[in-house]
């Protein structure tokens, strides 16, 4: 093993620490596992809200004969009657790599096989909301927000840290906290503008020593090995991308809060609609433009009075459990409803309001007693020029992700596929 090997596993810098890939060509060994501008015309936005374990299948979806404009609500959709030309409510797609029944997140938005990199049990592509931070996040202070529920595992989501995952398949750490929410969008930071100019700096520095470290072993490696040094590459560079994103926004004041901080200790129901009230924040003051929103399912059972774990709930036969999914779902969907009220009551500087120009899409990768097929998919909103006010029933195994395909173009992002799409939906487009 060599003296590079011996000194640089790794890298410190004022609260930096960047580790060396493992490359077993040198012996290597695993550790433990744009400018800111006010926008010149209204920007379009979206927001991506996951359920985890699904819905109740009886009582969830519109009867698939009845399609078209003129469909009948379902009873687990009936507290969104007054919003019902806004929204589109699909059946028939699914993401056809899917295997796993616990996991109602991972792969929602990216359409990944998780074996697509052999060797590996785990293996992730970007999803849909990044694939939106990239066109749309360039002029806002954050590229992107992700929010998350403080009972992820518990309620059906899978592995992930949101349910973000970046261009490298990597998860993107988000918020499960509504106060630390609120203050990362609208509190100001307290160090002077020297120092928090001398911390990215520093950071820099750092970057550039790993880099040219790392540059040295090149030489020599074997194929696999040089692989991960790209990976590894790639994440420095992205690292630089934020740090410049960072120093844009040095002497830019954060927004003003539209909304008071919300008080300590919410959860369940009272989370939701806090977090959708952060949202409509971070919209109306285009801090973002691409938001996720892992959503709380045990915790939302037991603000509801129910014993019964998400788990168990999501395994309903008639009785309780079922009872339980169902008085969920018509929960979520007056949440829902709630919310699209208030983005319809934001007015927007030209007098539309914010629904007008703000995609929203709810669901999950779960159907329903942890089946993968027919995931439940609403779609909501202006932003993305799709035909709303229909219950849409196309073939079965449709991929999910010719849907985020056709948001994607509606958004005005040029993207010729996303995941195992096979087109766009033209009965989707408007």
């Amino acid at each position: 093993m060599n003296s590079f090997t011996n000194r640089r596993h790794f890298l410190r810098g004022t609260g930096a620490l960047i580790a060396l890939p493992t490359l077993a060509s040198i012996g290597f060994r695993p550790f433990a596992s744009a400018s800111p501008k006010a926008p010149t015309v209204i920007p379009k936005r979206v927001v991506f809200m996951g359920i985890g374990f699904g819905v109740t299948k009886q009582t969830w979806y519109p009867d698939l004969k009845d399609t078209g404009a003129n469909y009948k609500l379902s009873e687990g959709l009936a507290p969104l009657a007054r919003h019902k030309k806004d929204f589109t409510v699909v059946q028939g797609c699914s993401n056809q790599y899917s295997n796993e029944a616990h996991w109602g997140s991972t792969f929602w938005l990216t359409g990944a096989n998780r074996y697509s990199v052999p060797g590996q049990n785990m293996a992730n592509s970007i999803s849909a909301d990044q694939v939106v931070a990239e066109h749309l996040g360039q002029d806002t202070r954050f590229s992107s927000i992700q929010l998350d529920s403080t009972d992820g595992s518990a309620s059906g989501h899978g592995p992930g840290l949101s349910m973000a995952w970046d261009k490298r398949g990597k998860p993107v750490s988000g918020f499960n906290d509504p106060v630390k929410t609120f203050h990362k969008l609208f509190s100001a930071d307290d160090l002077p503008l020297e120092q928090r100019q001398a911390a990215i700096a520093e950071k820099r520095s750092v970057l550039d020593a790993v880099l040219t470290e790392a540059k040295r072993v090149q030489n020599g490696l074997s194929k696999n090995d040089n692989d991960k040094l790209d990976e590894y590459f790639q994440g420095i560079r992205d690292i630089e991308t934020r740090l410049s994103k960072d120093e844009d926004w040095l002497d830019v004041p954060k927004a003003k809060a539209p909304i008071e901080e919300p008080p300590a200790g919410l959860k369940g129901k009272e989370e939701i609609e806090m977090m959708y009230n952060l949202i409509i924040a971070a919209l109306q003051t285009d801090s973002t433009r691409a938001l996720t929103y892992r959503m709380p399912g045990q915790a939302l059972l037991k603000s509801m009075d129910f014993t019964h774990s998400a788990h168990n709930v999501s395994h309903y036969s008639p009785g309780e459990r079922m009872e339980a999914s169902k008085a969920r779902d018509k929960m979520h969907s007056t949440l829902l409803a709630g919310f699209m009220d208030k983005l319809k009551a934001t007015k927007e500087a030209d007098g539309s309001s914010l629904f007008d120009h703000t995609s929203l899409a709810f669901g999950s990768n779960i159907s329903s007693i942890h089946y993968l097929d027919n995931c439940p998919t609403l779609l909501a909103g202006g932003g993305a020029n799709l035909k709303l006010g229909q219950h849409l029933a196309l073939p079965k195994d449709t991929p999910l992700c010719n849907v985020w395909l056709t948001l994607l173009q509606g958004l005005g992002i040029q993207a010729e596929r996303h995941g195992d799409s096979s087109g766009v939906l033209k009965e989707l487009q408007a």
